[in-house]
């Protein structure tokens, strides 16, 4: 028989929804781009926050022994601070009586600002020598320090051994260091402390180039005369004890403000400028000096209670910048390029700082919920297979056999919503034709220009009804079914799908329960034996019926699969019909039958084999549009999460799971992957390794056990860790994909995914 839905003229104006598509078409690739970028972001975002933390790029490497023969006596037996001039090499030593502190490997947070508080209850300024990488973690201390009068020097970006680094290396850190004081202060400066330098005539073969070309570049290297060697933590008098030079010479003195606890630094340090002060000594930095051995002894030394007079001054001038003139005169205002660029590196790194350990600890908890949601799984769907299958193979109905009450008999109505269906319509038709449970079957052709519905009435089966209509999307194909149905119980499927005899029968048992509205079937995926069909058998398997088992315990059962489901008649246009206001009108029309009253359950034992998408285009479609559309199907019902009573069970449990492990968990996986291979390059390769290795060990037997359940075989797992490798990734980027869609309102319509038809028979699907 066949019925034709009347068309209104000749032409049918688009639909709200075809012509939101066709304005939501020219956005895809770029969405598609969008998801990719924010990736790609987070990903940089991790690797600056590994660069500042040495974890990449990481050399700790330090030579120690090397010859010196190739290095002039004269700079071995020189002072401490050693500059170039045209390719000649000059040392110079700190007047008598005259302290230059110097503190190296900072700033940070803890113990710089207590060195600086003690440096200015005593009046006295010191050089630091500081570390990029940790100047642009700490930008707001060093601009501190500068604007109290103390000088800043450069001490490489990542603190690694220059002898062993490369020219573009060397170039790159001292940029860096540059780039970051810029950002942090405003200034740059001229001078350069090695790291795991010490005093002049530890110059080696090795490290002397390194010198030479530094020196090349304008930068005045500083060693030290004495070292308090307070990282050793010998205590307060020692560290006094070993920064005192001998006989009233002048020194460059070695502190540390970073590097561990400094607390006995601390504590030395106002000891040791009250003991030199007794002793007549003078504190400057190495900028006051340098002034003092020119003969310029203004400013180089601060005058108690005096205020930073030269904050403004110009570096043309020779006055430096943020302090007390010569005291400071290595430091330049930072202009241009050098001072924006600077900037946007404090500001990356300050984003790196707040997002790296916020994503960590989320995603901890994310993953603790996520192990905690795969032990519920376990727990629950146990549970539901005992329940529903109690006496389930033995012979009476003794043992307390499960029922859901008086055997359903009585006729349904199956509804095949077929657009271009010309490769499967054939073998559903045939599948149905087996049913043993009596049914009418009501194909309604959605506008097919394949001849879907001739090979339908040529079947000549006299319990099929083809009815036509235009175009007009799967939605109004279903209602438009539902609509000339004869039976109160509708079973609705996909064109592409193929019923086993008895699954119509176990769909509708269920309803003899009158508080039960809908019943979700077991889809299958009878195109298995390609490898993309092999990892959605093992996704249908383990995530949805797994996840529908433990739903249906929680009564908050989210999705009725399009490809077997079942509905009271009158519960369905007692909520409207199926609704075209998103793309996934099975998630819409399930959690609206939930807000109505009725219960939805999972009922194991009906199963239906489909076809899956076979490339990964086609894949990748329908995923998006099954993502994207139970995005829209949840903001719709987002007013269930008040809903009162039982109609309000799916909002108060089953919103906030499938929000958090659908959406949100999916969502920052990749992060997960991101940090595990990040942590694997750069960290901890076994554990990182082993950490990723349990975790698919867990997936690998709630898998498995989700196998046991649905009486599967276990070869099919040995795809699990390449579907976690590729196939989970690609799902991750499309529900990105889906987010990005959501949040900038695009709209899709109703895609049709190209069939082979290769799914015949239950017994041809390849178990």
């Amino acid at each position: 028989m066949t019925t034709t839905t009347p068309a209104r003229g000749r032409r049918r104006a688009p639909s709200r929804m075809e012509r939101a598509a066709g304005r939501a078409a020219a956005f895809q690739k770029p969405r598609v781009i969008l998801a990719l970028l924010l990736l790609l972001a987070l990903t940089s975002v991790m690797l600056l926050d590994g660069y500042l933390r040495s974890e990449i790029g990481n050399d700790a490497r330090v030579r120690d022994g090397a010859a010196y023969d190739k290095v002039p006596s004269r700079i071995l037996d020189g002072g401490p601070l050693l500059t170039f001039d045209r390719g000649t090499a000059t040392t110079q030593s700190v007047p008598d009586r005259t302290i230059v502190l110097t503190f190296d490997d900072g700033p940070t947070a803890t113990w710089t600002p207590q060195v600086l508080k003690v440096l200015e209850e005593n009046d006295v300024d010191a050089t630091f020598f500081m570390v990029g990488s940790m100047i642009s973690r700490y930008p707001g201390v060093v601009k501190s320090l500068v604007k109290q009068g103390n000088e800043v020097g450069i001490h490489t970006f990542t603190h690694v051994d220059l002898s062993y680094q490369s020219a573009a290396r060397l170039q790159r850190e001292l940029k860096q260091t540059q780039l970051a004081l810029a950002g942090a202060a405003g200034v740059t400066t001229t001078l350069f402390r090695a790291p795991y330098s010490s005093e002049i005539d530890a110059v080696d073969n090795y490290s002397w180039p390194v010198y030479q070309e530094i020196g090349d570049l304008g930068y005045t290297s500083v060693f030290v005369d004495t070292d308090s060697d307070d990282w050793k933590k010998p205590g307060v008098s020692k560290i006094v004890r070993w920064a005192t030079p001998k006989k009233n010479e002048g020194a460059i003195v070695l502190m540390h403000d970073a590097g561990g606890d400094r607390s006995q630094t601390i504590s030395a340090l106002g000891t040791y400028i009250k003991k030199m002060k007794a002793k007549g000594y003078t504190f400057t930095t190495v900028s006051g000096a340098q002034a003092m051995l020119n003969g310029n002894r203004s400013g180089v030394a601060r005058q108690s209670g005096s205020a930073g007079a030269g904050a403004g001054a110009s570096a043309s001038a020779g006055a430096g910048i943020g302090g007390t003139g010569a005291a400071q005169a290595a430091q330049h205002q930072a202009a241009g390029a050098t001072l924006y660029e600077g900037k946007a590196l404090v500001y990356a790194v300050a984003v790196a700082e707040w997002v790296v350990p916020a994503l960590s600890w989320f995603l901890l908890v994310v993953g603790v919920a996520v192990m905690g949601r795969f032990g519920m799984m376990l727990v629950l769907a146990r549970r539901h297979h005992r329940q529903r299958n109690r006496g389930r193979g033995k012979g009476g109905r003794g043992g307390g056999r499960f029922s859901w009450g008086p055997a359903v008999t009585r006729p349904v109505s199956v509804i095949v919503p077929a657009y271009n269906e010309k490769e499967c319509i054939a073998n559903t038709l045939r599948s149905l034709a087996k049913s043993t449970h009596p049914i009418e079957i009501v194909v309604v052709d959605d506008g097919s220009d394949d001849n879907t519905s001739e090979i339908a009435e040529s079947l000549g089966m006299p319990n099929v009804r083809v009815v036509r209509q235009e175009n007009a999307g799967k939605p109004a194909a279903l209602n438009n079914g539902v609509r000339t149905a004869r039976h109160d119980i509708v079973v609705m499927m996909d064109g592409d799908t193929v019923f086993e005899p008895d699954a119509v029968h176990q769909l509708v048992q269920p309803f003899a329960d009158p508080e039960i509205g809908a019943v979700a079937g077991n889809a299958k995926v009878g195109n298995r034996t390609t490898l993309i069909g092999a990892w959605q058998h093992i996704e249908y398997v383990m995530g949805f019926n797994l996840d529908r088992r433990m739903y249906d315990l929680l009564r908050c059962m989210p999705t009725i699969p399009g490809a077997i489901g079942a509905f009271r008649r009158d519960a369905v246009l007692g909520v409207g019909g199926m609704s075209e206001d998103t793309l996934a009108e099975d998630t819409d029309i399930t959690i609206a039958l939930h807000r109505a009253g009725w219960r939805v359950v999972y009922q194991e034992h009906a199963r239906a084999w489909t076809e899956a998408p076979g490339s990964l285009r086609q894949l990748w479609s329908q995923r998006y549009r099954w993502s994207y559309g139970t995005m829209q199907a949840l903001w719709k019902h987002r007013k269930s999460l008040t809903d009162k009573g039982p109609s309000g069970r799916f909002g108060r449990v089953g919103m906030p799971l499938v929000v958090l492990f659908q959406i949100v968990t999916p969502v920052f996986a990749p992060l997960i992957d991101v940090f595990t291979g990040y942590s694997m390059i750069f960290v901890d390769f076994r554990a990182a390794l082993l950490a990723w290795l349990a975790v698919l060990a867990v997936q690998l037997v709630c898998a498995a056990y989700a196998f046991r359940l649905d009486r599967e075989k276990y070869r099919y797992l040995a795809m699990l860790p390449l579907q976690q490798l590729a196939y989970r990734q690609m799902m991750y980027l499309v529900l990105i994909h889906s987010c990005v869609t959501a949040l900038t309102g695009g709209r899709l319509r109703w895609q049709k995914l190209k069939r082979t038809g290769e799914v015949g028979t239950p017994a041809g699907a390849g178990r």
